[in-house]
């Protein structure tokens, strides 16, 4: 004949109770967090490298102390690159980085603030 104790009988019912606290915590962790289907899309923003320089050039954004790569704009061409919606939130404030692959010099433009939808232009000169 088995015999349980008092504080054993509590401990399983706190353990299957955390049990399935646990799980329901897992299933609303895997549920898909789908976009609204009437909200509004946000509009493109984009920037346009026009690089004069014989060098290519790899593009960084700055929101802040945050910077991402945005891509290589090749020598004496003009590149388009999208800036990601996740670094404009409204009127943002933000720096351009152009560093050129095969040199050690860099150069940051001075702050501008982007809206959603706009194209901001960054003219890099020959050297």
């Amino acid at each position: 004949m088995k015999t349980l104790q008092v504080g054993t009988y509590r401990r399983a019912q706190r353990a299957a109770w955390m049990m399935a606290l646990t799980l329901a915590t897992l299933a609303a962790g895997c549920t898909r967090n789908t976009p609204d289907p009437n909200a509004e899309p946000t509009p493109v923003t984009r920037l346009r490298v026009q690089n004069q320089a014989f060098l290519d050039m790899t593009i960084y954004v700055y929101r802040g102390p945050q910077r991402l790569r945005l891509g290589v704009a090749n020598g004496n061409s003009t590149t388009r690159f999208t800036i990601p919606s996740s670094m404009i939130f409204g009127a943002t404030p933000l720096r351009f980085q152009a560093d050129p692959i095969g040199s050690n010099r860099n150069s940051i433009s001075e702050e501008i603030t982007v809206s959603p939808g706009d194209e901001v232009t960054l003219m890099i000169p020959p050297q």
